[in-house]
């Protein structure tokens, strides 16, 4: 595979309110991404250097983060979604896949699902990481019903936090508001599954996450009438973090064999 070279051409930048994107105009494929709980489009960055030139990333950026930090974090779904999809219009044309991961694959499920409901663009198909499906979150214990201290010590154990980041309590007084609203959204929502997806779907997870183990995550084959596969990785609920797991390799792979 090529790899983009470093520079201005590789990096993922603003675009509208809801889309960051690392433009390369030959692509023939596209990865939007949707972030983790708190997380922002630039926890893709990196991707940007590392997917192969054949492959173009964009970003679903959320308010009450990043350039958007001012704003108040979504509490309603329906409109998220809808505000999501018209902002992506601008790289909803051509190959296009979507990758979520953690509560972000859930807005990205929905994202899809909206789009086939319209009538399309739809993507090609659907990466769901770390998340547990709907009806097993639904089931489950909320950690957003849990006491504040209780709450900041389960998503610290989730990992994705910089030492650094994690031991400036102003910091994390900023970040745990957010990462709590998100979990809010997802873990209230009630996701059917009709109309199912009529793309594949690929479940990745690592092996020893908690919060959303293999057995949790097989159910996404009901959401789809298209094949199902999964891929389990060494770590925990941010293996994609951890070194040796080339998760954008992965993907890459899978779509540029399609």
């Amino acid at each position: 595979m090529r790899t983009q070279k470093p520079g201005l051409k590789g990096r993922l930048v603003p675009e509208n309110r809801h889309l960051w994107r690392a433009r390369r105009p030959d692509a023939r494929h596209r990865i939007v991404c949707f972030p983790h709980a708190g997380g922002g489009a630039n926890a893709y960055a990196s991707w940007a250097r590392t997917l192969p030139e054949d492959i173009e990333l964009a970003a679903v950026q959320l308010p009450g983060r990043q350039n958007r930090i001012a704003e108040n974090p979504a509490k309603d779904v329906g409109r998220l979604v809808k505000e999501i999809v018209a902002d992506l219009r601008p790289v909803l044309s051509g190959p296009f896949s979507f990758f979520g991961h953690s509560c972000g694959s859930m807005l990205a499920f929905e994202v899809a699902r909206a789009l086939q409901v319209q009538g399309g663009p739809r993507p090609t198909r659907l990466f769901v990481s770390a998340q547990s499906t709907p009806e097993v979150i639904w089931a489950g214990p909320k950690l957003h019903d849990l006491p504040e201290r209780e709450f900041h010590a389960a998503v610290l154990s989730l990992g994705g936090f910089d030492e650094e980041v994690s031991a400036d309590q102003e910091v994390m007084d900023d970040l745990i508001p957010v990462v709590l609203a998100d979990f809010q959204l997802w873990e209230r929502h009630h996701v059917a599954t009709v109309p199912a997806l009529e793309i594949p779907i690929t479940a990745l997870v690592g092996e020893s996450d908690w919060r959303a183990p293999l057995d949790s995550m097989t159910g996404w084959s009901e959401y789809t009438s298209a094949p199902f596969t999964a891929e389990v990785f060494p770590g925990g609920h941010f293996y994609l973090n951890e070194e040796g797991n080339d998760v954008p390799g992965f993907v890459s792979q899978t779509l540029l064999a399609e």
